[in-house]
């Protein structure tokens, strides 16, 4: 596009699976040009191929078991910059003219904090002299700098707050390229009949997005509901609509629930014998903030002779350190034993529809209960029921609470 184009860029994100291959490369780069040569200015954001972070951490434990976390981000950044490069360079060979910028070159600034850190701004004036100039600019997703000049990264599914804040800066719009054609009312793989959403409410799939719908970073869509930026979840390999994240989708008045989500990568941390005064929990909950740690469902029983017992979830990636943390924070304060459960899941119902319509949780427990699965947990808000189930049941859960909401009808 020339200097004078008024023209809105369009940022399109591609995720790890979308690139796993040679193939799947070529076909990426080819459905950037095809988009570059309808008229759109396009940012092209990548993740790393295939499991290549995951390689990369395993490498990384084998030479040293508690790497600091600065060398983590080191270590992990460059997976995206491997792919931005070869992304460019496909490109290329299809005749377009493409740069790779990692994400400090596409003036990505963050806190100073390692593996979550939150982006602080974003100069994008490169970017936009390069597509002034009529480049594609393929950017290193996930991955930012801090004040100090450290290589910061933007924690798991990054890549896509990555895109959506260049979106946001640009003020373009944003799609997110996945191996699945858009949002289902849960996952299709565990769900033979899940139904692809046409439209879903940012705070809706902010909540699938935290509960453990993978299709987008709920940090992501959390950015683009303060921005203004309307995302669009489509497929790589298939052309279709897709699922656009927006507000005022009127779902609520057709459904009282609009998915269901599962989530087994999270496990229990029990805290017994904890002192019942005030204090004990911020204390807790205070250490586990500083680390950072995110907590999840909280569970306290009912107080005896002074004692009680606090039981919380956290990310599997997090347990082990979360377990240390609890269990250095409950000895200062004079406490019991503290352990970690693996074997469990959490299992979700989502939809702004509850807000107006009572007996949700009501159906949502008498389903789980007809198909004999025992809750160990249960929290709530506005628009989410989640139950802490062992992990063997998860599966069945989520068919089972879609089932019961009819979530398989328009």
């Amino acid at each position: 596009m020339g200097e004078g184009s008024q023209k809105s860029p369009v940022v399109l994100k591609f995720g790890g699976s979308s690139l796993a291959t040679p193939e799947r490369v070529r076909l990426v780069a080819e459905r950037i040009a095809r988009r570059q040569k309808q008229g759109d200015p396009v940012v092209a954001v990548v993740s790393a191929q295939g499991d290549t972070t995951d390689e990369l951490l395993v490498r990384l434990h084998e030479l040293a078991p508690d790497p600091p976390a600065r060398e983590v981000d080191m270590l992990l950044a460059t997976g995206e910059q491997q792919s931005a490069a070869l992304v460019a360079a496909t490109l290329g060979t299809l005749g377009v003219s493409a740069v790779s910028l990692t994400g400090w070159q596409a003036g990505i600034a963050t806190d100073p904090s390692h593996r979550r850190a939150r982006i602080h701004g974003i100069a994008p004036g490169r970017i936009r002299r390069l597509l002034a100039a009529g480049h594609v600019v393929v950017v290193a997703g996930f991955q930012g700098v801090n004040d100090l000049g450290d290589v910061t990264t933007l924690g798991r599914g990054g890549s896509d707050l990555t895109a959506v804040a260049l979106a946001a800066s640009l003020g373009g719009t944003c799609e997110i390229y996945s191996d699945v054609d858009g949002v289902y009312t849960a996952d299709p793989r565990i769900v033979e009949d899940a139904r692809r959403l046409s439209v879903i409410g940012y705070d809706e799939m902010m909540e699938l997005a935290a509960l453990g719908a993978q299709v987008l970073q709920g940090r992501a869509v959390e950015y683009a509901w303060q921005h203004d930026v309307e995302v669009q979840a489509r497929s790589t390999f298939v052309d279709g609509p897709g699922t656009k994240v927006r507000p005022g989708t009127g779902t609520e008045r057709v459904h009282p629930v609009t998915g269901a989500a599962l989530d087994r990568t999270v496990a229990r941390i029990l805290c017994e014998q904890v002192p019942d005064r005030p204090g004990s929990a911020a204390h807790l909950f205070g250490a586990l903030a500083q680390a950072p740690i995110n907590v999840d469902v909280i569970v306290q029983s009912p107080s005896h002779l002074g004692r009680t017992d606090i039981a919380f979830t956290v990310a599997d990636e997090d347990a082990p350190r979360a377990e240390e943390i609890a269990r250095v924070a409950v000895e200062r304060i004079g406490g019991g034993q503290v352990s970690r459960d693996a074997d469990v899941a959490k299992v979700s119902l989502v939809g702004a529809g509850m807000l107006s319509r009572p007996g949700v949780a009501s159906r949502a427990f008498q389903a789980l209960a007809g198909a004999g699965i025992n809750i160990i947990a249960i929290t709530t808000s506005e628009i989410k029921i989640s139950c802490l189930v062992r992990r063997e049941d998860g599966p069945r859960g989520l068919q089972t609470l879609h089932k019961a909401f009819s979530l398989d009808e328009d």
